[in-house]
C-alpha cells in the first residue's frame, strides 16, 4: 500500500513499474511462482502539477488494464483508493501488510504515513529517508526492507553527472515496463498521454526512479519470499508494532513540551 501525497520524489511511478514488471512475467509466463498481490493506492496531486496528475492517470490506467485480464485474475489487482483523507486513511492503515515508502533519499522532511502505516502492524519497504531511518532503528534491522541509493549516494551520483539514459539502456526487464507504458497499452493506444512521463524518467529522472529501480525489485523478491513463510512475517510485524511506541502522540506531545515549548506539566487537583 502506497497511501500519502503524490508527487514525483515519493516516486509512486517507482511501484507502478514494479507492478507493470510483474504483469509482465505473468503474461510471459502464467505458471511462474508468484505470491498474489494486491496494490493500494491513495492520495492527491496539487491542481497545477501536471506530473503527479499524470501519475495517478498511469495508475488508474495499469488497474484498469490488469483488473480486467483473466489471465492475471487471482494474481495481481491495482486499486487507486480515491478521495484520500484522514477519515478514509484509517480504513486503509490497519489492512496494509506492506508499507510503501520509497522516497528518494534525502527528500522527504520526515513522513507521517509511514508510521500510520508501522503501528498497525504493516512491515515496511523503503529507503533511508525522512522517519524511516527512525522507524528502522526502533522496530530492528532485519524487521525492515531496505534498499535504494542514500542521500549522499544521491548527492555524489548527481554531482557525476547522472544519465538515466544509460540505466534504461542497460537493463532489460525496466526498458520492457517503460516502452509497455509508452506503448499505449495503458492508453487505448494513445501513444502520446504517458509521453511526458516516460520521456522525462529516460531523459532527466530528477528523482533517480531508474537508480533505484533493480535495487527496489530486488528487495521486493525478498519480501515475497519472508510473506510466503507466514510464521517468520507474523513475528516480524508483532516486533514492529510492539516496537513502535516512539511515534505515539503521547511521546511526541511531550517532547514538544520539554524542548520547544518548555512548559511543565499542571497538576490538577480533584474536587472529589
Amino acid at each position: 500500500m502506497q497511501a500519502k501525497r503524490i508527487h514525483e520524489y515519493k516516486r509512486q511511478h517507482l511501484n507502478l513499474l514494479h507492478i507493470i514488471y510483474l504483469y509482465e512475467q505473468l503474461k510471459q509466463n502464467p505458471n511462474i511462482e508468484m505470491t498474489p498481490r494486491t496494490f493500494i493506492f491513495g492520495g492527491k496531486a496539487a491542481p497545477g502539477y501536471f506530473m503527479a496528475k499524470l501519475i495517478i492517470k498511469l495508475v488508474n490506467a495499469v488497474g484498469e488494464v490488469i483488473n480486467n485480464d483473466p489471465q492475471v485474475h487471482g494474481h495481481l489487482r491495482v486499486i487507486f483508493m480515491p478521495d484520500f483523507n484522514v477519515k478514509n486513511g484509517q480504513r486503509l492503515y490497519p489492512a496494509a501488510d506492506l508499507s510503501e515508502q520509497i522516497s528518494l533519499a534525502g527528500k522527504e522532511a520526515s513522513g507521517t504515513g509511514n508510521m500510520k502505516f508501522s503501528m498497525n502492524g504493516a512491515l515496511t519497504i523503503g529507503t533511508l529517508d525522512g522517519a524511516n531511518i527512525e522507524i528502522r532503528d526502533e522496530v530492528g534491522h532485519d524487521n525492515f526492507f531496505l534498499f535504494g541509493l542514500t542521500a549522499a549516494q544521491v548527492q555524489q551520483r548527481q554531482a557525476e553527472g547522472y544519465q538515466p539514459w544509460e540505466i534504461y539502456s542497460g537493463n532489460d526487464q525496466l526498458r520492457s515496463a517503460i516502452d509497455l507504458i509508452a506503448s499505449g497499452l495503458f492508453s487505448h493506444g494513445d501513444t502520446e498521454l504517458f509521453r511526458p512521463l516516460t520521456e522525462n524518467l529516460i531523459h532527466t529522472d530528477p528523482f533517480m526512479v531508474l537508480a533505484d529501480f533493480q535495487a527496489y525489485l530486488d528487495c521486493q523478491r525478498l519480501v515475497e519470499h519472508a510473506y510466503r513463510a507466514h510464521h517468520h512475517w507474523d513475528r516480524m510485524s508483532i516486533l514492529n508494532t510492539a516496537r513502535i511506541g516512539k511515534f505515539s502522540s503521547d511521546r511526541s506531545v511531550q517532547d514538544y513540551a520539554e524542548r520547544i515549548w518548555q512548559v511543565q506539566p499542571v497538576l490538577v487537583e480533584s474536587s472529589a
